[in-house]
């Protein structure tokens, strides 16, 4: 690190050109790197497989269908000529846009269409291609069409996409969202550093997450993995996070080798060569565990692996280029504008109180800490992963009035997620609808004679679920329809594809979790010469992650708080893309505050030889840090919480409770108290360890630990090189 920092400052004015190079590229390609991506997900499954033989002979008849709610005035029912007139011009409309498809009385004469008494029928629309939602112009000429044929009849639109989206009036994107996240991290660095130093570490952010955009558009050239639409935001927020969280800890070291007399200069090469090492090593463990999720065989979260690989490698580089460039050049003097009064010593008096305590009573310390995290561990073994209810993805608006219509007339939810069968040519559709329709499981199964569900003599059936597919109430719907149907039968759908998802992810959880676990456990036994310290790290980890699961049951699944903050009632269980996903971040992001942390006290404890004293010397030196990084990165993520899309509100509410709960419970209070109560035991690496992991032994090396350890017998450690923050 100390040839690195040499290099960076003696070649500053060519890597400054070299980054604002890359950043103003970044710029101009940001906006075609949507181009580049591809939404829907790739999967090992039959229902997969079914969905890409309907997409090319029937377009988009496996997507989540629009719904027409038809409500017909007093006096008609679906059987009145004029209804059936108006219900005809309505699918003449949809057949008059390209591969758009509709299911209604008119064109099936299925009963399963109407409502309770007559009086209303629903019409099911399909979009051209899944993946899309049907146009909504397409749905307005619809109902304009069955209005005019039946003045007084009220047609509303709903459909899990409307649903979803929380209707036509859906408010922010989600990249305003992301900016209230920078003002408001503006916020707190101003309050951080006091002064105008504030807006250094968001110039690093930018451009780290530009180039971040840039990377994602070339990776999409160099692999042939899909990478979703959605791999843009998790890019710009975890490289917004961990952005901010490296160039906090080089700022903080170069004020405190300024603070202790140091020239700008040498202040700056101080801090890259002592808290270089930390940042490179947290990145590294942070790129390999997001890479892991390359091991679970769904593309979505494949590319988010392949994706996570280089978020906190750019970000580091970023940080460990750009932050010396500008502390050697403007950092006094935006020091000396001054926001508040900052006190000069480098140790924060508050979390030296804070730290002595928790030395003096580690075991009441770390108790607290066990209550809190076993607690919502509990809560978070109960989650359970599949898709949100279809009352609960919208707090209010036309999509959920017309749900709440849809159901008045009679119909159940399960009608919103259909599900296609393709036929073989000489397979009967009549008499296949016929034997699906006595499941106990199914509201009806539709079959059209109109050309658009027939193609070179096969056709497709539609079957209509009485309780929504892929929720945790599905019951046996899909095992039912794949027992009963023809053998050479294909049944499809997106919500049958999501239940093949969710299991994917299940079943490949563990093994997630495992690698992991192992990589991560490693490269901390190599960088902190110990086995105790990173196993502690990675139970650790795995609690956290576990309190943020627990805090998503809570908040969703059982509704205590979802309801009251936007108006959503419980979901019942959770998306499985929301668990899978905030494993892979707050594995990265809590990794980085573990490694902040032990750095400063290894760094003390190699100096003192006190365990106690280490401890209060790196809390009162990082406690500030990691809560400050945190802050920054909990409200930016709270503020996601208002995105329409429920599955946003769950991971912004999840990852947000998650980075709080570990900075706060774990690493501020977890983290030390274990470290005094583990004693000399922390700093032990055997010989067999060290020759596994190929580095040199050490033993304890206490010198006056005030511990009830005192006459261990181990020896002292061989000099080494430890991690410095």
């Amino acid at each position: 690190m100390q040839r690195f920092a040499a290099f960076v400052m003696r070649h500053r004015i060519w890597v400054a050109i070299a980054w604002v190079a890359v950043t103003v590229i970044g710029v101009m390609m940001a906006p075609h790197v949507s181009d580049r991506l591809k939404s829907g997900t790739t999967i090992s499954a039959a229902s997969y497989t079914a969905n890409q033989a309907l997409a090319k002979e029937y377009g988009g008849v496996a997507a989540n269908p629009s719904i027409l709610v038809v409500d017909l005035p007093h006096g008609t029912t679906v059987d009145s000529p004029r209804v059936k007139a108006g219900l005809q011009a309505a699918d003449k409309v949809a057949a008059s846009v390209p591969q758009v498809r509709d299911l209604s009385y008119a064109n099936t004469g299925d009963r399963a269409l109407v409502g309770t008494g007559g009086t209303s029928t629903l019409v099911m629309v399909y979009p051209p291609r899944m993946g899309d939602p049907v146009p909504q112009q397409v749905t307005d000429a619809m109902g304009a069409a069955l209005t005019h044929a039946v003045p007084g009849a009220e047609v509303q639109a709903t459909g899990i996409e409307q649903l979803s989206s929380g209707g036509p009036s859906s408010g922010a994107s989600v990249m305003s969202e992301i900016l209230v996240g920078i003002g408001l991290a503006l916020i707190v660095l101003a309050w951080v550093f006091g002064s105008a130093l504030a807006v250094l570490p968001l110039i690093s952010a930018i451009v780290s997450v530009l180039t971040m955009q840039l990377a994602i558009w070339c990776l999409t050239y160099a692999t042939s993995i899909a990478i979703n639409p959605s791999v843009q935001f998790i890019v710009a927020l975890l490289g917004l996070g961990l952005s901010v969280d490296y160039a906090l800890l080089l700022f903080k070291r170069w004020r405190e080798e300024r603070d202790n007399g140091a020239e700008n200069k040498e202040a700056v090469l101080r801090a890259l060569r002592k808290a270089g090492h930390s940042v490179a090593f947290s990145a590294l463990i942070a790129s390999l565990g997001l890479f892991a999720l390359i091991v679970i065989p769904v593309s979505f979260l494949q590319g988010v692996g392949l994706s996570g690989l280089f978020i906190p490698s750019i970000a580091a580089l970023v940080a460990l280029t750009t932050v010396p460039l500008l502390l050697a050049t403007v950092g006094p003097r935006l020091d000396r504008i001054r926001l508040r009064r900052r006190r000069t010593t480098s140790h924060d008096t508050g979390w030296t109180r804070t730290a002595r305590t928790i030395v003096r009573r580690p075991k009441a310390a770390a108790a607290l800490g066990a209550v809190v995290l076993g607690a919502l561990c509990a809560f978070g073994l109960t989650i359970n992963m599949n898709q949100p209810s279809v009352t609960s993805l919208a707090a209010g608006g036309p999509a959920q009035q017309a749900l709440t219509t849809l159901q008045h007339d009679g119909f159940p939810n399960g009608v919103l997620t259909s599900v296609p069968i393709e036929l073989p040519a000489g397979t009967d559709p009549a008499a296949t609808a016929t034997s699906l329709r006595s499941l106990e499981s199914m509201h009806g199964v539709l079959v059209s004679d109109s050309a658009a569900w027939h193609h070179g003599g096969g056709s497709v059936i539609m079957g209509l679920p009485k309780v929504q597919v892929a929720t945790a109430h599905a019951g046996s719907t899909v095992a039912d329809l794949r027992t009963a149907a023809p053998h050479n039968a294909m049944i499809g759908g997106e919500q049958v594809q999501n239940t093949d998802v969710t299991h994917i992810m299940t079943q490949w959880f563990p093994l997630l979790l495992a690698l992991v676990a192992l990589v991560t456990f490693v490269l901390l036994a190599r960088g902190m010469r110990s086995l105790l310290l990173p196993a502690k790290a990675v139970a650790l980890n795995v609690l956290s992650v576990g309190a943020a699961y627990g805090v998503l049951v809570l908040i969703w699944q059982l509704g205590y708080g979802s309801n009251t903050l936007w108006g959503i009632p419980a979901t019942g269980s959770i998306n499985p893309l929301v668990p899978m996903l905030l494993f892979g971040f707050l594995f990265g992001v809590s990794m980085d505050y573990e490694v902040f942390i032990l750095a400063r006290v290894r760094e003390a404890f190699d100096r003192t030889g006190n365990t106690n004293d280490a401890v209060v010397e790196g809390i009162s030196r990082t406690g500030r840090l990691v809560t400050s990084a945190a802050l920054i990165l909990f409200l930016a993520l709270l503020s996601l919480s208002s995105a329409p899309d429920v599955t946003i509100k769950m991971m912004a509410t999840g990852m947000a409770a998650g980075v709080l709960i570990d900075a706060v419970v774990v690493r501020t209070l977890l983290t030390p108290a274990l470290v005094v109560l583990f004693g000399r035991a922390n700093w032990y690496l055997p010989r067999w360890a060290a020759k596994v992991l190929l580095i040199k032994p050490t033993g304890a090396v206490e010198k006056t630990d005030h511990d009830d350890h005192d006459d261990d017998p181990l020896a002292p450690a061989a000099a080494h090189q430890p991690l410095r923050a």
